[in-house]
């Protein structure tokens, strides 16, 4: 008897689909909604959505590496940390592929080199502009700058309403949910951590 929970084999990436046939896929969903495709307010949504999913999930496009890859030493021996709060983001929920929205702090202590501010914002784009899991994302995030910038620590806190917890479901709207990940002197040093925590909230 064939085993009904066996996973997937690892393999090839599937085929990426024409842009008509994303715009197809589009109007059978509006057919399954209970819609009538030709009428005159959604002859254009196949495009539309397809255009909005270009923008969405443009991180699929992006290499969060590359962000990091310039850094600076002039820095006159600077060794404290370095902190980039309330970075706003959008992503969709892998599960459900509905909107997820809020925003990461970012804080990192530098070994002997530092990275641009925006070029953290735009890893957080990066990983962001994907379907995901919160808990991954934030993992990514502080792994990414800790490979690439070899830090004494990284550490990455995500705030984030998920809608598909908001808009279906459940349906509680003024929930918010909370990530961290915490690495090198972050995740050993209490005070580092405390210190981190503290200036982040210093904002509120």
């Amino acid at each position: 008897m064939a085993k009904t929970n066996a996973k997937p084999k690892a393999g090839r990436k599937p085929r990426r689909p024409s842009r008509k046939q994303a715009e197809e896929a589009v109007r059978t969903l509006l057919l399954w909604a209970g819609e009538d495709t030709r009428r005159e307010g959604l002859l254009d949504t196949p495009k539309r959505v397809a255009s909005a999913y270009e923008d969405w999930f443009s991180g699929y496009k992006m290499d969060p590496v590359n962000f990091l890859a310039r850094t600076f030493e002039e820095v006159e021996g600077y060794d404290e940390m370095i902190v980039l709060r309330d970075i706003e983001f959008e992503s969709h929920c892998e599960h459900h592929m509905a909107p997820i929205i809020g925003h990461a702090h970012v804080g990192y202590l530098p070994r002997n080199k530092v990275v641009g501010i925006s070029k953290l914002a735009r890893v957080v784009e990066a990983f962001a502009r994907r379907f995901q899991v919160q808990e991954k994302m934030t993992a990514q995030i502080a792994n990414c700058i800790s490979e690439v910038l070899n830090p004494k620590g990284v550490g990455v806190v995500v705030e984030a309403k998920h809608q598909c917890m908001t808009t279906r479901g459940i349906h509680k709207t003024n929930v918010s949910m909370v990530t961290s990940t915490m690495l090198g002197t972050f995740r050993k040093d209490a005070r580092t951590r405390a210190e981190f925590l503290q200036m982040i909230d210093n904002g509120r």
